[in-house]
């Protein structure tokens, strides 16, 4: 049985930026949220390139739901048949009227928060071109348990800084034993501890230029033997 969420905290909001007070930090880039995720997330695991039939996409933190709804778009304009799989581990899930209000500072991105925009807080969401599930709890307890296993991840939880616990590394050996052979991971965070982390785990791993005003980043690669 999928254990109960956190209980959600208020939120802080710098203009259309909200910010965690829980963690101190906000849930993406100050200067272009929607640009970072393409960057860092997206071409980070060299998508949409690799999209094929029933690729899987799962994440550490889902957050707004923005890498969800970048990812989405992403799909549709690459022409994929099928339906994007997408699996989120969420602990502090915030709540769907948050999640609106941050997602419209994306008009680019406003046709598929109004398709979503209904299903906001339910654990599975069924369209005819995804297949999403968002798994409520701590995810070093969650993720163990997960049955599938992803071609690309995206780790996007808090600062490791103001964080740590998403970070540490059986969560990453986790994350290595539920990636596909070939398959990749990705993050905005380059922190040493990470890193290691990630290569402990067995993967890859490269440091590979950042975002913005974030020199680098880290990318992840999982042995396709």
């Amino acid at each position: 049985m999928t254990p109960p969420p956190e209980p959600s905290t208020p939120l802080d909001w710098r203009d259309d930026v909200p910010v965690s007070t829980r963690f101190d930090d906000p849930y993406f880039s100050l200067e272009n949220g929607l640009e970072e995720t393409r960057h860092v997330f997206l071409s980070g695991n060299d998508l949409p390139d690799r999209f094929r039939f029933g690729f899987h996409v799962a994440e550490l933190g889902f957050g707004t739901g923005l890498n969800l709804l970048a990812t989405l778009q992403a799909w549709r304009a690459s022409g994929q048949e099928g339906m994007l799989r997408y699996t989120s581990f969420e602990a502090y899930p915030i709540t769907p009227e948050e999640m609106r209000r941050a997602q419209g500072a994306f008009p680019e991105l406003a046709p598929l928060a109004a398709d979503l925009a209904p299903h906001w807080g339910a654990e599975y969401i069924t369209l005819a071109d995804l297949d999403f599930r968002l798994v409520t709890g701590d995810a070093r307890t969650t993720l163990p348990h997960w049955q599938r296993s992803a071609d690309a991840w995206f780790l996007d939880g808090f600062s490791p800084a103001r964080n740590p616990e998403l970070w540490e590394e059986p969560l990453m050996q986790q994350v290595f034993a539920h990636t596909s052979p070939g398959g990749t991971a990705a993050t905005y965070t380059a922190a040493g501890f990470v890193r290691r982390g990630l290569q402990s785990a067995g993967f890859e791993v490269t440091r590979i230029p950042g975002y913005g005003r974030k020199r680098h980043m880290t990318r992840a690669v999982k042995p396709a033997s």
